[in-house]
Parts: C-alpha cells; sequence; structure tokens
C-alpha cells in the first residue's frame, strides 16, 4: 500500500508541476503580444518627436506679422517690399503711404502698421488713373484687376487696355480731375492708384466714400529703368513676382548690352513746341535726358535744368543757341502739335530751319504711345540708339519716326 501511495503521490506532484510550466509559458506569450517591446516604445517616442516637429515647421502665421526677407531692387528707392511669414507683404512708398497686402483666407494682422492700406488679396476691382502703372500692371498679367479708369478708349494706344475698355470689362469714369464719384460708388470699387498729378479736394472726396489712395511715386525716381523695375511693387499686389522680374530683366538686358559699346559722340536734343509757340525741353536730370546717355548720346542741353526732372520753358532764342548744332532732334510728337511731315515741322518755328538735325533729315518723333508704356523703357533706350547709328535709309523704329 506504501509503494502504491508514493507512487500515486509522485504522479500528482509531476503533474502540477507540469500544469504550472503550461501557465507561465502562456503568461509569457501573453505579455509578448499585449505590451509593446523597448524597440517598440522607442519608435513611438520617435515618432511623436517628429510629429511636434512637424507641428513647428508648419506654424499657423495666420494674423502675425513676422519678418522673412525683403525685395531685392537694383535701381527702385521710392518704395520698398517687406515678405512676412505666411505671405504677408508691407510695401511702403516714399510719401510715407503704406499697404498691407494680406494673403487669401488669412485674416489682418491686430499689430498691423497704423494708418496702413490694407489690400485683401485676390486684389480686384480697383481704379488707375495712370498709363504709366497700367502699363505695367498689363505688362505683368494682370489687367483684369483694373475695372475703373480715368482715360476714354480713344486715348489709349495700348491695344489691351483699349479693348478692355470696348469690350466693358474696365470703364471709364471721367477725366482725373473730375471723376464720377457715383460710379465709383456703384462699382464699390475701394483702392486707386492715382500719378502724383491727383489733386488734393479729387483725393479728400475719394476717401470721403471709401475708397483708399496710393500714389505711384515712380515719375520721382532717378535712373530710367527703375520706372520698369516698380512692375516689381505690382507683382507683389498681385502675386505676379515671377512676371514682374521677368518684365523688369528684359528691359534691363537692353541697357546691359548697350554699356558694352562704345559712345557715339553724337548730340541728341529733345523738346516739344506747345499750339501757342511754347518750347519746353527736357531737363538735363531729366529721365528722358539720361535715356540718351545710356544709348551712349549726348544731351545737347546738358545746363539746361541741372538737378531737376520734367521739363524747362525755353525762349526760342536760348534753345536755338545751346540745341543748333544738335546731331539728332528727338521732337515729342505727342505733346508738341503731331507734325506729319518735316515742313508741319518747322512751321511750328522758322528758326528750326537753320538746325543742324534739320538740314541732316535727322529730325525724329516719338511714337504715340511713349508715355504709356512704361514697361518697355529700355526698348526705348535701345531706339534712340538704333537712330544714332542709322543710315538715311531707315524712316522708322519701334518707338521712333523720322520725319521727312
Amino acid at each position: 500500500m506504501a509503494k502504491i501511495f508514493n507512487l500515486k503521490t509522485l504522479a500528482l506532484i509531476l503533474a502540477v508541476v507540469m500544469a504550472l510550466s503550461v501557465f507561465a509559458s502562456c503568461a509569457d506569450n501573453s505579455t509578448d503580444t499585449d505590451k509593446p517591446s523597448n524597440d517598440n516604445v522607442s519608435d513611438t517616442v520617435q515618432d511623436n518627436e517628429q510629429a511636434a516637429g512637424n507641428e513647428q515647421t508648419e506654424e499657423n502665421y495666420d494674423g502675425k506679422l513676422v519678418f522673412d526677407h525683403s525685395m531685392e531692387l537694383k535701381y527702385a528707392k521710392c518704395f520698398s517690399v517687406d515678405y512676412y511669414k505666411g505671405g504677408y507683404k508691407l510695401i511702403k512708398l516714399i510719401d510715407d503711404t503704406t499697404m498691407l497686402v494680406v494673403p487669401e483666407g488669412m485674416s489682418v494682422p491686430a499689430d498691423k502698421p497704423e494708418n496702413a492700406i490694407v489690400l485683401q488679396q485676390p486684389v480686384t476691382n480697383i481704379l488707375v488713373s495712370s498709363t504709366p502703372v497700367t502699363s505695367l500692371i498689363n505688362s505683368i498679367g494682370a489687367l483684369d484687376a483694373i475695372s475703373l479708369t480715368t482715360y476714354d478708349a480713344d486715348s489709349w494706344y495700348i491695344d489691351d487696355v483699349k479693348q478692355a475698355i470696348l469690350d466693358g470689362k474696365i470703364t471709364y469714369i471721367g477725366d482725373y480731375k473730375a471723376p464720377d464719384y457715383e460710379m465709383i460708388t456703384a462699382a464699390g470699387t475701394k483702392f486707386a492708384f492715382f500719378s502724383t498729378m491727383l489733386t488734393d479736394d479729387v483725393k479728400e472726396q475719394l476717401i470721403n466714400i471709401g475708397v483708399d489712395v496710393a500714389l505711384d511715386q515712380s515719375a520721382q525716381e532717378d535712373h530710367p529703368l527703375a520706372r520698369v523695375e516698380w512692375a516689381k511693387l505690382y507683382g507683389a499686389i498681385f502675386n505676379k513676382e515671377e512676371n514682374a522680374e521677368e518684365v523688369f530683366n528684359t528691359q534691363a538686358k537692353y541697357v546691359d548690352e548697350l554699356s558694352k559699346l562704345d559712345k557715339t559722340g553724337k548730340t541728341v536734343s529733345m523738346f516739344y513746341i506747345t499750339s501757342k509757340g511754347v518750347l519746353y525741353a527736357r531737363n538735363a536730370d531729366d529721365y528722358m535726358a539720361k535715356m540718351i546717355a545710356l544709348a551712349g548720346g549726348e544731351y545737347a542741353l546738358s545746363d539746361v535744368g541741372v538737378g531737376e526732372t520734367g521739363t524747362a520753358k525755353m525762349e526760342m532764342e536760348a534753345f536755338f543757341d545751346k540745341a543748333k548744332d544738335s546731331d539728332y532732334i528727338v521732337y515729342i510728337w505727342s505733346m508738341g502739335g503731331k507734325p506729319e511731315n518735316l515742313a508741319a515741322f518747322i512751321e511750328r518755328a522758322d528758326i528750326l530751319a537753320d538746325m543742324k538735325a534739320v538740314k541732316e533729315g535727322n529730325v525724329w518723333c516719338t511714337t504715340p504711345d511713349y508715355f504709356q508704356i512704361q514697361n518697355t523703357i529700355g526698348s526705348m533706350i535701345n531706339d534712340i540708339r538704333l537712330m544714332m547709328d542709322a543710315d538715311s535709309s531707315v524712316d522708322e523704329l519701334t518707338y521712333l519716326f523720322r520725319l521727312k
């Protein structure tokens, strides 16, 4: 009996031991499947850290002005553009006008500069009372942003603009000195670009009807290509920076190539005579006189209006004494009676017949669009060089034509 008992006891002990072993094995397997290993824990921490890093990289700049960089300008000195995180842009003009461009879908920052004009993108339905400004906006592909103008269809020599007016896409609202305020209000226009010829009373009235006004200051620039570089300002407003850069670079290339050539040694005078017989010559430091120098010529009236832009009113005899030996005359056709031939030109003043350029048949006139297409100044400068290099068989260039 004792032997049998011992055997039974031993068997029972072995069974218990085996059962405990199976339970322990199951417990280990449960641990492997239900709990992460040390490697899994490490991967989870790394993923969380990466997600946090991405969140910092993609920080929301809505309503914040965090400076990023400034626009690079080569010639222009009368405006600046600062770029901020999230797409905000701050534009400043030399007359202290400030414009804050707010990206579409973004809110206006609470800390925006005081008195800043807010331009919420997309910027559309604007009034532009300046042909040069319109030419720049058109050149960068943003003409559809303009709804109103102070020049009628017959006043335009830019085909795209003329057609837009005829198609009803741009509306003529009267002269810049007396625009139709009711039409402006009805159009819902809230922003306008004018030239510096805007009168205080018109500006005040525009502000009274809720229109913010900025004055294009490109006429204050001291380098001809700076006027073209204003395309970059409009590029910033309409998100057309690449287009504006291309427009500027194309014109700058003309001047860069001309700078590699020798000077011509030729003198050029530039003027016009009004219907009342009053003569106006370009001042020595006017951008048009500088265009002659960039083309490789010499302005014949280099001592007239030194340090000044625009034109100088001159007595006919005084002008003749300074300009009679000019190799070339560039006559401002659109302002000077629009002579059709050399005889009509001489009728403006008999004394002109004794000028060297007249005797040699070197009287050239600017084309009608000369003052409207600011985006092509480099090409205009190149034309002046072509004029000075041309033989008698050449009568017409892109922006100049010879009187015969």
